[in-house]
């Protein structure tokens, strides 16, 4: 184990596109599983189910990692600009090869303009984490923003969950407000803890401009999203409202719906 954390330190492009393949090779494991009728019979929602399928496994990969992190090295918290260790630092590079692969299937599967929002996402990621890898620093901080990933597992779950017509489902109803509960908790709570460490740290930073951009950025994006699930989920434009079959959506309207 101790020789594998080694080789990632050692070769951090390498690392990411290994990982990059890992996640791609699950991908395609998980087209052998049988898709949803309701899905199956349209290209855009097939796509969708897939993807976001090895999102829901990067999730619930990494969310839990991030938590075993913070759990073990509690300190990753107050020094986030220095504190790293290799474990920490492997989560960080499997998730940069997820979102290496993601924005790669995003954009050779020909569906870049419906997605623009998650690429940027995406972008904003990859250019920190792979900056965090290079440079060895920020590592920590890093792996403490993946903790949004545990929020991820219920709003992945719920978009399948809609791809699938299952809005008026119990189990719909029930992850609808667990994931309202891990938005706030995870995804808020750790976006805006992050913002706060960077801006009261911010005249000790290596490149700190570089990161609070980014993290601005961010939190402009979360917020907006988490706006469009309060308006999707709690405050519905008409009764009724749901994706028909058949019809041809963008990946960012499955979000609003």
């Amino acid at each position: 184990m101790d020789g594998i954390l080694l080789k990632v330190d050692q070769n951090p492009v390498l690392s990411v596109l290994l990982f990059s393949l890992m996640f791609r090779v699950v991908h395609h494991l998980l087209r052998k599983l049988p898709l949803p009728k309701v899905v199956m019979h349209d290209e855009l929602r097939s796509w969708k189910w897939r993807n976001l399928s090895v999102s829901l496994v990067h999730s619930l990969l990494t969310g839990p990692w991030a938590i075993t992190c913070v759990s073990l090295w509690p300190e990753m918290l107050s020094n986030m600009h220095s504190f790293s260790t290799p474990v920490c630092y492997l989560l960080v590079s499997v998730s940069a090869g997820y979102f290496v692969q993601d924005a790669g299937d995003i954009i050779f599967s020909g569906h870049a303009l419906g997605s623009w929002e998650f690429l940027l996402h995406h972008f904003l990621v990859l250019w920190c984490f792979l900056y965090n890898l290079y440079n060895q620093r920020y590592v920590a901080g890093a792996a403490v923003a993946l903790l949004v990933e545990v929020n991820s597992m219920t709003l992945h779950a719920r978009l399948l969950l809609k791809l699938a017509g299952a809005q008026g489902s119990s189990l719909y109803n029930a992850n609808k407000f667990f994931n309202l509960f891990t938005y706030v908790t995870f995804r808020l709570g750790t976006q805006f803890y992050i913002t706060y460490y960077i801006i009261i740290n911010f005249s000790m930073l290596q490149h700190g401009s570089y990161f609070l951009i980014t993290v601005l950025l961010m939190d402009t994006m979360i917020l907006i999203y988490f706006y469009r699930l309060l308006r999707a989920d709690f405050w519905p434009r008409r009764k009724g409202h749901v994706i028909q079959n058949g019809a041809h959506r963008s990946t960012t309207q499955l979000f609003d719906d």
